[in-house]
C-alpha cells in the first residue's frame, strides 16, 4: 500500500515556516509512514529551511503584490497563471490526502486548486488580523485554525477550530545547561546577555539600533558591551554589512555574538536573559512558551499594523516591554532613549524580569499542533 502524502505550504517568514514544520513533526509522531511535502515560493528563505529540517520541498514560481510599486508587479500575472498549472500537476501526480496551509505566496495557488479538486484543505491562521489570501480562500477550505477568539468576523464560524498557535516544543530544553548554551555562542556565563532576534529574515532598523549602541554611538544611551553581552541575529540581508563593520571598529568582540540566521534557538533562548524581538504572532508566541522577558519592537510596515496589536495585548498583561517604531516623516526609528530604559531596568531588576516571563507564559495555549494533527487525522481515517 502507498504512503499517504500530505502537503504543507508555507513559507516567506519563519512566522509561516515554523508552524508548518511542528504540525509536520506531530503528523509523523502520531503515523511515521506518512509522505510529507512542503510547498514554497522559488527563492524564499523556505526552500532552504525546510531541507535543513529533513522535509522535501518543491518552489512554485510565485511572488507576492508589491502594494507601493507597480514596475515590481509586471510579472505577477504571468507568475500567477504559472504557479496554477504547477499546482495542478504536483497534486495530480502526488495525490495528496489533504493539503494545510500556514501562509507564504506558494500557499494560495496550492490551496486553491486543491479545493477546486474537492481535496481535505485547511488553513492555519496565527494572526488575529488574517490577510487577504485567507480571507479570500476561507470559503473554500474545510477548516480553519486559528490562535484568536472572534475571527467569525472574517471567516465562516462553523469552519473555525480554535487550538492557538504551533510552538516549536524542542525550544524548550532540559538535557542543556545555561553554561553549556553560554558557551555554545563562546560568551560568558555570569554575564546580562541579550538575544536579538529581528524576525527570521532581520530587522534593518533594529540592526541599526544595536550596532550604534555597543558602538557608543548614542552617547545618551549608558548601555555599552561593558554592561552586557549580545547574541545578535542580523538576518542574511545585513549579516555582511555589520560583519564588515565590526571588524574595523574598536568594539570589544568577546561580549558579542553575531549570525546571520540561528539555528540552534533552543540554546539561544536558554542563554538570554532578555530578548529583543518584532512581535510577530509565532515570535510572541514562542517568548510567552518560555517564559522568557522580552522588549517588544512592532513592525510599522506590516499588513494591518497587526504586530502593534500584538505587542499592545501582551503590554496590557503586563507580559512585555513595547517599544515603538515610526515611520512617519516627523520621526522615523526605533525611540532608543526608551529601549536603553527599559533593558537597564530589566537588567536591574530580576523579579520584574521573573514577573513579566510568568504573566507573558499563561497568555497562549500550546498544544496546537497536536490538537490540529488529531483533528485533519480524523479526517485522513475517514477519506
Amino acid at each position: 500500500m502507498s504512503k499517504k502524502t500530505i502537503i504543507i505550504s508555507c513559507g516567506g517568514t519563519g512566522g509561516h515556516i515554523f508552524p508548518g514544520t511542528e504540525i509536520a513533526r506531530s503528523l509523523l509522531e502520531k503515523d511515521p509512514s506518512l509522505n510529507i511535502l512542503f510547498i514554497g515560493a522559488l527563492g524564499k528563505m523556505e526552500m532552504k529551511r525546510i531541507p535543513n529540517e529533513g522535509f522535501s520541498i518543491i518552489g512554485l514560481w510565485i511572488q507576492g503584490i508589491h502594494r507601493n510599486s507597480i514596475l515590481k508587479n509586471i510579472f505577477f500575472p504571468f507568475k500567477l497563471i504559472i504557479s496554477l498549472i504547477q499546482a495542478i500537476c504536483i497534486l495530480l501526480y502526488m495525490k495528496p490526502v489533504l493539503v494545510i496551509r500556514t501562509g507564504g505566496f506558494a500557499s494560495g495557488p496550492i490551496l486553491f486548486i486543491a479545493s477546486c479538486l474537492r481535496m481535505k484543505t485547511y488553513i492555519q491562521e496565527q494572526n488575529c488580523l488574517p490577510g487577504l489570501t485567507n480571507k479570500i480562500l476561507a470559503k473554500y477550505v474545510s477548516k480553519i485554525f486559528v490562535a484568536y477568539n472572534q475571527m467569525e468576523k472574517f471567516f465562516p464560524e462553523h469552519k473555525i477550530l480554535n487550538f492557538g498557535n504551533p510552538v516549536r516544543k524542542f525550544l524548550k530544553t532540559n538535557s542543556v545547561s545555561h553554561k553549556e548554551s553560554i558557551e555554545f555562542f563562546g560568551l560568558k556565563e555570569n554575564m546580562f546577555t541579550i538575544l536579538v532576534v529581528g524576525g527570521s529574515l532581520g530587522s534593518t532598523s533594529i540592526n541599526s539600533l544595536i550596532f550604534d549602541i555597543i558602538n557608543r554611538v548614542d552617547l545618551n544611551c549608558e548601555l555599552d558591551l561593558n554592561d552586557c553581552q549580545w547574541i545578535w541575529q542580523t538576518g542574511e540581508l545585513d549579516f555582511d554589512k555589520y560583519q564588515f563593520q565590526l571588524n574595523k571598529s574598536n568594539i570589544n568582540s568577546t561580549n558579542l555574538s553575531v549570525h546571520k540566521f540561528i539555528n540552534r534557538m533552543d540554546l539561544a533562548y536558554h542563554a538570554s536573559d532578555v530578548v529583543v524581538s518584532r512581535s510577530g504572532a509565532i515570535a510572541i508566541c514562542e517568548i510567552s512558551y518560555l517564559a522568557k522577558h522580552s522588549i517588544l519592537i512592532p513592525s510599522p510596515y506590516v499588513a494591518d499594523n497587526h504586530q502593534e496589536i500584538n505587542a499592545q495585548y501582551l503590554e496590557s498583561q503586563k507580559a512585555c516591554i513595547k517599544i515603538l517604531e515610526r515611520s512617519n516623516p516627523n520621526f522615523k526609528g526605533i525611540d532608543r532613549k526608551s529601549f536603553c530604559s527599559a533593558v537597564i531596568d530589566l537588567k536591574t531588576d530580576k523579579s520584574k524580569r521573573d514577573k513579566i516571563g510568568q504573566k507573558a507564559n499563561k497568555l497562549f495555549k500550546y498544544n496546537a499542533s497536536k490538537e490540529i494533527v488529531n483533528e485533519i487525522y480524523s479526517d485522513i481515517e475517514n477519506k
